[in-house]
């Protein structure tokens, strides 16, 4: 199921203008390739110089852009005074005296979009400028690496937010469902499936201003009723661009969108005299490519962290598949494997007719000793099965357990990446004693069991534990655990005291007993299972 992004900027040009001057440039590391999207300004220049451009104005005043005689964009505070775009300069002069104009640039705000779209390749391969204001994210497959598209859109919104830009963004099965319901509907998410265009203006068609003129002649106000029309009287009309339209609003015609691509980013790109349709074929022009990148990534010093690979279709448009690395690398073989257990997920139509390479994301990897076996013994590296996984699972699935400085069990631990640096950490500096073992699978919340002991203070003989019960054959505890006071109110009189038991069948459990018995305060003596060993 294709789902699609589109973000509109309802303020483009005046946003770059209220842009302070020390934030203006470009956030691309041409050492690095694609720099991840960032909150923080794009970089350091001149006033007046380049796509941003800070003009330096109060934020209580209106700001305004015109080209010739007639207003192009307004700010927030220009259209509560009553401004707009269309209008005549000399009536918004009348109507706020002393009004400052500043110049319209097109071409400023046509080279932000990219640069945009160029920042929003770390949420998909595929993303694209939707001039005059806005941008398409084809985030198929996607949004599983960013935790589904809801934390997705919130991202881009907030980072989009941050840098200063007013932005509305909606996801959808279609490029032109996700358009209009971004422009027109508040935004948001559209269930997959969903007719959301009929009650949508004509506006929202993407239609020339003289046929949406001519349409409302005609009587047409909504989608509905215009694709609920005859086909060929409007055709004859209007000719195919209507039509063309209408099919692309009800998703019966495809609408490719064509990814930018930065120019500072190491790619590889091979063209075909016949258009490829077979797996065993796009494998074999892998192999090429990632050799060409991988020997661009050598002589730069680089290694990979993410990998695109884009599939141009005679149709016109792009299929596109991403990896991940857990840490820079430029193995041929490793890379291309990986690329190769992602071609299921490709769909090449009627042909693929060239296939392009990109590194979408690098961070310097030079070259190291390796252990000589005169001199050391090699340690394993398990950072490729690592990569393997996090690509066919997600990234967040596969991660490694660190100890966190805390008493409570269920606080002491947390999720980082499974490999840091060049090697997999597993420092336990921090961690529990030696001589108090956990578990390594805990329950939350812990369960409550029905337990039975000869003396508060000693272990149980028995236990249930979802209806079946446990004989007690070995047992060693209790180990007291108090509250952390210092976080939550009430925590400082908390106590558990935990046993870890042996059943008759040999399975070992970690059980504990909310109080100590002497004071109710510090709890209700019921018996709980926390984890398994």
């Amino acid at each position: 199921m294709r789902r699609v992004v589109s973000v509109w900027f309802p303020t483009l040009p005046t946003d770059r203008l209220r842009r302070p001057e020390e934030s203006q440039g470009s956030a691309l590391d041409p050492q690095r390739g694609h720099a991840p999207f960032d909150p923080t300004p794009l970089s350091h220049g001149s006033k007046g110089h380049g796509p941003w451009r800070g003009s330096g104005q109060r934020p209580d005043l209106p700001l305004i852009t015109a080209a010739g005689r007639v207003l192009m964009s307004v700010d927030a505070v220009a259209a509560g005074l009553g401004l707009r775009p269309g209008m005549k300069l000399a009536q918004a002069q009348s109507l706020v005296p002393g009004l400052t104009v500043h110049d319209a640039d097109p071409a400023g705000d046509a080279a932000v979009l990219t640069r945009l779209a160029e920042e929003c390749l770390r949420y998909a391969p595929l993303a694209a400028p939707d001039p005059p204001d806005g941008l398409w994210i084809d985030v198929t497959g996607s949004t599983h690496l960013h935790g589904g598209e809801a934390r997705l859109l919130r991202d881009l919104l907030r980072r989009l937010n941050d840098q200063g830009l007013a932005a509305r963004a909606a996801v959808a099965d279609t490029p032109a469902v996700a358009h209009a319901v971004a422009r027109f509907g508040g935004g948001g998410m559209v269930p997959p499936g969903a007719a959301a265009m009929a009650d949508f203006p004509i506006e929202a068609l993407r239609l020339p201003a003289e046929m949406l003129a001519d349409l409302r002649l005609m009587g047409f106000e909504r989608v509905g009723p215009l694709a609920a029309a005859a086909r060929a009287p409007l055709v004859r009309r209007f000719g195919t661009g209507l039509a063309v339209r209408l099919d692309q609003a009800a998703g019966t015609v495809f609408e490719p969108i064509v990814p930018v691509v930065p120019p500072a980013l190491i790619q590889a790109r091979l063209a075909f005299v016949e258009p490829l349709l077979t797996a065993e074929a796009f494998s074999s022009v892998i192999v090429r490519l990632v050799d060409m990148v991988c020997g661009d990534l050598e002589r730069a010093g680089l290694g990979a962290r993410k990998l695109d690979l884009l599939f141009e279709r005679v149709d016109g448009s792009v299929q596109a598949i991403r990896i991940g690395t857990a840490r820079p690398g430029r193995d041929a073989r490793h890379l291309g494997r990986m690329l190769d257990e992602r071609l299921e997920r490709v769909d090449p139509g009627l042909g693929v007719e060239a296939m392009r390479l990109v590194v979408a994301a690098s961070d310097p990897l030079g070259f190291v000793q390796t252990a000589s076996s005169l001199v050391a013994e090699a340690s394993p590296d398990i950072a490729p099965l690592v990569d393997r996984l996090a690509n066919r699972l997600g990234e967040a699935q596969v991660y490694r357990i660190a100890p966190v400085e805390s008493d409570v069990p269920e606080r002491s631990v947390r999720r980082v990446p499974a490999v840091f640096g060049s090697r997999v950490a597993a420092s336990r500096d921090g961690g529990w004693p030696a001589d108090l073992p956990r578990p390594v699978r805990l329950l939350d919340p812990p369960q409550p069991i029905d337990a039975m002991a000869l003396l508060p203070d000693h272990p149980p003989i028995a236990f249930t534990w979802r209806r079946v019960r446990h004989r007690v054959r070995h047992a060693d505890g209790p180990e007291r655990i108090a509250g952390e006071w210092w976080k939550r109110d009430r925590e400082w009189i908390s106590v558990r005291d935990y046993f870890r038991v042996e059943d008759e069948d040999g399975r070992r459990f970690w059980l504990f007993r909310r109080g100590n018995g002497s004071d109710a305060d510090t709890g209700d003596m019921r018996w709980f299972l926390h984890g398994v060993f």
